[in-house]
């Protein structure tokens, strides 16, 4: 067509005459080629060259240099033939005129055109029979041709679970949906398509082979066995030019007959691979020009029978039923005239795209008639009905009804005397059918192709050293941009969404990538990510990618099953690497081990005091009492009431080596001042050393309510309603003593000497003023309220006035509760809190640990004390002055001594 100055060709599907179209303009030029469809019209002023469909095709002679049909032997179909007849016929070009077809149209051909020249050529591949294949074993490159929807999905879901997906092609598609499922096998994305007959004609695939899943279809009027010409249209897809095809059936399918596997006969077979056909014996005709005088005129021209002997009336197809079902009805009484006839015919000759049958497609033409009746559809109108169609939303058989919805209106838009603002509105319903192409293109993938198992079928089946596997940012496993799963710290977890099919193939794929993308991440995390790791748990976790996953728990010599470490080596710890380690190279594996040694212990220096300690418990020269109590000062993590101290087998010559070791001796509590710092105190708890709360920034006190009821943080005591730091509380009881002891060294005789005392530094430090008298009367201090002035006078009131006494035996305080959940808590690491105080027995040794000598003379028995050779009286009632729950001293010497 291109060697002539001008030219026409009449194909038998739209995508044929589009894809001949691109061509002829690539080489000619967008103005002068011209593509004309019922449903698309792309004519410049310009145009010599025009592509079309059969139906659109102009009944001209002699206006082009060049005339061509395509498929002619289509004049045999009962719906279209007439069609390709009539073109056959009257088509004709100045120069050349060509006919298409099969060599079964060549008695035709010499019937109704004897001068006519007859060229063949013949198949350059061999065409043969591979016999009946299971679907599973099925090679690649392969087509499946089923004959209904319902074995259509269902071929292609099958394929999806086996093979990783197919492309689908059907006659009820949109050409562009078929263009871009074929694009799909054609990449080699998939290596499979399921079609219907529709891809026998005008579709050129890269095809090895085509297997039937069934050899009969339902042709409209009754289920019959394919002819073997219509099963070589459809084998023929295999092979191309010179490259070699096969054809055979799927085993598994329905019998044909009483349980016989599908299969070809032998007579099937040899045609197909001959290519020897029965020539065709007629051809369907029908009068393409009738007469439009009357509507009974016209249905009878066009069902009258043809004069030719090889031609034959062709069976009443859809717009001639239309017709006569229209014409017995009320909507066809105003037509008359030839005029109004031509425009009622043409109506009634709009494609059944919907393919809704005779009943509902006449009552839409009839609809359409009247709203004709005002001459011409309104652009609102016609907008409106495409705009109610334009929604993406639906499955893949909603949006097939709307693209044929659409086609309608796009070949209503095309007509030249039915719409106002053709051109506007014809491109509109082509947007529309664009879109809904798309979606139904993507819903078919989504359902029916399964890329990234095709992606690891083809890998898999090559070199599985070689996959494609690439980590991307957020951590997910991708394979030529599919996800295959999704890598948290060093564990690899296959993507949720696999089936349990894919499950297997997806853990191969990524247990091939794994050792080497492991490797690399290990070497990352060792120079850039180590401020992404963390201590929790007992455990280093890796907080960045692998969202708080243990990369290794962390255990110290010594330490006990339940969490105690006893005198263990603190500062040398060991590390267990997690499972998700497995698949780490050993080299790097041995590198991770230890570069994450190297920055726990880095991070392990806050523990110096403790490891301190624990080099001191080990020390043979220290004393078994001493080493006792350091063992168990290490077991409280850092602070122990004295009660639980046991102070009195402690020798006072071995205080100052334990000073020398950072261990404060107070009145309430012995504990390691450096070990209550936040930094020891939170990695002491990260490390699972320590169960109880912390207070992350170790405030000096906490308010009511700051804590869980039952669980006071590690480091504190009960203050009243508050808590205070154990040193704190020590540094509020020291003045207290300073402050007596000044008192007392100015009045040695007295025997309970009272003295004023600030709470100013109490209140500096937080405590409300009653809660520092409560801590205060834990020590054994009484508060005297001064009398307030009275009423008139002026001045300063007096200073409330303190004393000091130990508490008597059988006394309980507020501590009591809390000591008992302390000594269950310190089973599980958790260090006792203070206990009730000691008895009077003890006096002397406190007051020498405080430094302050003890002056007064042996006391006697006084007024209501009990002596040696009395009976004991009952315990006297409770104080009701500050509470003394807990604190008091065993050896007040040694307290006061300092």
């Amino acid at each position: 067509m291109c060697g002539h100055s001008s030219g026409m060709m009449g194909f038998p599907l739209r995508l044929l005459a589009r894809e001949v179209y691109d061509r002829v303009r690539s080489i000619k030029g967008d103005k002068a080629v011209a593509l004309i469809t019922g449903e698309e019209r792309i004519e410049p002023p310009q145009a010599r060259y025009f592509l079309c469909t059969a139906e659109a095709m102009p009944r001209t002679m002699g206006e082009h240099a060049f005339v061509a049909i395509d498929e002619a032997q289509l004049g045999a179909d009962p719906e279209r033939g007439h069609i390709f007849t009539d073109r056959l016929l009257h088509a004709r070009g100045r120069e050349e005129t060509m006919i298409l077809g099969s060599a079964t149209l060549e008695p035709m051909i010499k019937a109704l055109i004897p001068k006519a020249e007859i060229t063949t050529r013949p198949r350059f591949s061999t065409l043969s029979h591979a016999g009946i294949c299971k679907l599973s074993r099925l090679p690649k490159r392969s087509a499946v041709v089923a004959f209904s929807v319902e074995q259509v999905y269902a071929m292609a879901e099958a394929l999806r679970r086996f093979r990783g997906g197919a492309a689908v092609v059907m006659g009820a598609l949109s050409p562009e949906t078929r263009n871009k499922q074929v694009e799909l096998f054609q990449s080699g994305e998939v290596d499979y398509i399921v079609a219907t007959d529709a891809i026998g004609m005008g579709l050129n695939l890269d095809l090895d082979h085509v297997a039937f899943a069934a050899l009969a279809k339902f042709d409209g009027r009754r289920k019959r066995r394919l002819t073997p010409s219509e099963m070589a249209q459809i084998a023929g897809r295999a092979g191309r030019h010179q490259r070699d095809g096969t054809f055979g059936t799927l085993s598994g399918m329905s019998a044909v007959q009483q349980g016989e596997p599908l299969a070809f006969t032998d007579e099937e077979i040899y045609a197909t691979e001959e290519h020897r056909f029965a020539p065709l014996t007629h051809l369907f005709w029908r009068e393409a020009e009738p007469r439009f005088d009357t509507l009974g005129m016209l249905i009878a021209d066009l069902e009258s029978r043809p004069d030719h002997a090889v031609l034959r009336g062709a069976p009443e197809a859809i717009d001639l039923a239309v017709l006569k079902r229209l014409a017995e009805d009320p909507v066809a009484q105003g037509v008359g005239g030839a005029g109004a006839v031509r425009r009622f015919w043409e109506a009634c000759s709009l494609p059944d795209f919907r393919s809704l049958g005779v009943e509902q497609h006449a009552r839409f033409v009839a609809r359409l008639w009247q709203d004709l009746g005002q001459g011409y559809l309104g652009a609102d109108f016609v907008a409106a009905r495409i705009a109610e169609l334009d929604r993406m939303q639906g499955d893949i058989d909603t949006l097939q009804g709307r693209i044929a919805a659409v086609r309608s209106w796009a070949y209503i838009c095309q007509r030249p005397d039915w719409v106002l603002a053709r051109d506007e509105m014809a491109a509109r319903a082509r947007a529309v059918e664009a879109k809904l192409s798309d979606a139904l293109h993507a819903r078919l993938t989504e359902r029916f192709v399964n890329r990234r198992t095709t992606l690891l079928m083809k890998s898999l089946g090559q070199d599985a050293s070689a996959l494609p596997v690439t980590l991307e940012p957020d951590g997910h496993l991708t394979v030529e941009g599919e996800s295959i799963g999704r890598l948290e710290g060093f564990r690899f977890h296959v993507d949720p969404s696999a089936g349990v099919a894919d499950r297997r193939m997806l853990l191969a794929a990524g247990e091939k990538a794994l050792p080497a993308l492991l490797a690399s991440r290990a070497e990352w995390l060792l120079t850039q990510g180590l401020g992404e790791l963390e201590i929790a748990g007992g455990a280093i976790r890796w907080q960045g990618q692998g969202q708080g996953r243990a990369l290794a728990e962390i255990t110290f010599p010594g330490q006990a099953g339940s969490g105690q470490a006893g005198s263990g080596q603190f500062g040398s710890p060991r590390l267990a690497l997690s499972r998700d380690l497995a698949l780490l190279p050993e080299v790097s594996r041995a590198s991770l081990e230890a570069g994450l040694a190297a920055w726990l212990e880095a991070q392990l220096e806050p523990l110096a005091p403790l490891r301190k300690l624990a080099e001191a418990a080990r020390d043979p020269e220290a004393g078994s009492q001493a080493r006792a109590l350091i063992i168990t000062l290490i077991e409280a993590r850092g602070v122990v009431s004295r009660e639980e101290a046991g102070l009195e087998h402690l020798p006072k010559e071995m205080r100052p080596f334990l000073r020398k070791l950072g261990v404060t001796f107070g009145a309430l509590d012995i504990f390691a001042a450096p070990l209550l710092k936040p930094a020891p105190r939170r990695l002491l708890h990260a490390l699972g050393l320590d169960q109880r709360a912390v207070n992350e920034a170790m405030l000096p006190v906490l308010a009511e309510g700051a804590w869980t009821k039952g669980r006071l943080p590690a480091g504190y005591r009960f203050a009243g309603t508050q808590a205070i730091r154990v040193d704190l509380a020590e540094k509020i009881l020291r003045a207290a003593f300073d402050a007596r002891a000044g008192v007392a060294a100015a009045h040695p005789k007295d025997r309970n000497v009272r003295f004023p005392l600030d709470l100013a530094l109490a209140v500096s430090i937080g405590l409300e003023a009653e809660n520092a008298r409560r801590l205060l009367g834990n020590a054994g201090f009484h508060c005297d309220r001064a009398r307030p002035l009275p009423e008139g006078a002026h001045g300063a009131p007096a200073p409330d006035r303190w004393h000091w006494r130990p508490r008597r035996p059988g006394e309980r305080g507020e501590q009591r509760g809390q000591n008992r959940g302390d000594r269950q808590g310190n089973r599980r690491g958790k260090a006792p809190e203070a206990r009730a105080p000691g008895s009077r027995d003890h006096e002397k040794d406190k007051a020498k640990d405080n430094g302050i000598p003890d002056k007064r003379p042996e006391k006697r028995p006084g007024k209501g004390e009990r002596r040696p050779d009395r009976p004991a009286r009952p315990a006297p009632k409770p104080d009701t002055g500050p509470a003394r729950a807990g604190g008091a001293f065993d050896k007040l010497a040694d307290l006061l001594r300092g």
